[in-house]
């Protein structure tokens, strides 16, 4: 059984510094959809862990935050994948919630759903926290540049650059299911430029 693990703001859809609110303010990254819907088809059971601190802010309410993620579901679905759950926290910083990442809460309730280790799992993100997230359960971190990957890089160069050298980068979601999908190759490679 292939797991995948995958941030949701920054690395499937565009994120925003004011919060992703509604259906409407939900816009898929070029090509995220169609990598999901390809990784699925080709034997990934795909999971979603997200940080959703807006629902805890009262930005946005439960009803809204399902709505967003059934837009997901469906636009997957439509290209012939699934998503195996979508797990998320909705508790703000300060709540010092064991779910909030990057704290390991949601990898492990998706371990315990999915009644597997998350040992050499990939899980995709954006940010520092995710990979952190990511390396506490002994998954293997990938990140992205589409969203704050390219912060998280910066971030990284200045305060932990051999972490940046064990961790897989890749420019998009897009990208790093053709890697983790490639035949020929391990599915992961380091960061040519950092």
């Amino acid at each position: 059984m292939k797991l995948l693990i995958l941030d949701r703001d920054g690395v499937i859809n565009q994120d925003s510094d004011n919060f992703i609110k509604s259906v409407d303010e939900w816009l898929p990254i070029p090509g995220s959809i169609e990598a999901i819907a390809r990784l699925s088809r080709s034997g990934f059971r795909i999971y979603i862990a997200t940080n959703q601190s807006g629902l805890g802010r009262g930005l946005f309410s439960l009803q809204q935050l399902e709505a967003m993620h059934e837009k997901l579901q469906q636009l997957v679905h439509d290209l012939g994948g699934s998503i195996e759950g979508i797990y998320y926290c909705p508790h703000r910083p300060d709540d010092n919630c064991p779910c909030r990442k990057p704290k390991p809460g949601l990898l492990l309730q998706i371990a315990q759903h999915a009644g597997t280790s998350l040992q050499s799992v990939p899980v995709v993100g954006d940010s520092l926290r995710d990979l952190e997230a990511a390396i506490k359960v002994d998954a293997k971190p990938i990140l992205v540049m589409t969203g704050k990957g390219r912060n998280t890089i910066t971030t990284l160069r200045n305060s932990d650059p051999e972490m940046l050298r064990k961790i897989a980068v890749y420019e998009s979601l897009a990208e790093a299911a053709e890697a983790l999908l490639s035949p020929t190759s391990s599915g992961f490679h380091g960061c040519p430029s950092c």
